[in-house]
């Protein structure tokens, strides 16, 4: 047992009775790898997701966190440092190399913390269709329901994932910033769909950024550093 499944051991079921962590659709869970993207609410919905996993989940976090008391923590969790406001190459490569070596990969398409926001009114972003094009996994859709939509401590707060999204379902072609937006999209939606139900009964309610049509991009050089 390596260094990040004993910590999980150790600390899954105190973090579970701490978050009052529900867990539904665990079975939906693979025993090899996947993306696991969620709708984010806290900084704790980390904790929350990995206690309700039955595997270890790895996450990418702001490096600046990697600099202060929160440090030891991002370790035991087996989390590692993205740069954000830039294109962080050597993060990608090595969330592609964990799915790649049959890990499961924590994400948040909304990008930032939501908390109290109905998701279906924010803005997402590309990175998890970026990562699923090439890493060809399979994302499992999560979404996090608790009061007010607020991960807090000693509340009760229900994780539930959803079927695996097979990678034909999210429409790749031959990849690009404008496919990988879509194919998030397209993650997102289900991610709601586990709380709200079907899309088509509230397409025509919610008009969020990733409801409408996508404006073109020529940006290729995130996809040619990756490639490379």
């Amino acid at each position: 047992m390596g260094f990040y499944s004993r910590i999980y051991k150790i600390f899954a079921k105190p973090l579970r009775a701490l978050y009052r962590v529900r867990t539904v659709g665990e079975e939906n869970i693979p025993e090899g790898a996947a993306i696991v993207a969620a709708n984010h609410l806290s900084f704790s919905d980390v904790l929350v997701i990995s206690s309700a996993a039955h595997r270890q989940v790895r996450y990418m976090a702001k490096a600046e966190l990697f600099k202060t008391p929160l440090k030891p923590l991002l370790d035991a969790l087996g989390a590692f440092p993205i740069e954000r406001g830039r294109s962080d190459v050597g993060a990608i490569r090595k969330s592609i190399k964990l799915l790649r070596d049959g890990k499961l990969l924590g994400i948040f398409p909304q990008g930032h913390r939501r908390g109290r926001k109905d998701p279906r009114l924010t803005e997402i972003k590309h990175g998890v269709g970026m990562i699923a094009f090439h890493s060809r996994a399979d994302v499992i859709p999560v979404f996090i329901d608790n009061k007010g939509l607020k991960t807090r401590m000693f509340k009760v707060n229900t994780v539930i994932f959803g079927k695996p999204i097979k990678i034909e379902e999210l429409e790749f072609k031959g990849g690009g910033k404008e496919e990988y937006l879509r194919a998030s999209r397209i993650v997102f939606r289900r991610i709601c769909e586990l709380k709200y139900g079907p899309f088509e009964d509230w397409e025509g309610k919610y008009k969020g950024p990733f409801l409408v049509d996508i404006p073109h991009s020529s940006d290729l050089s995130e996809e040619e550093e990756i490639s490379n």
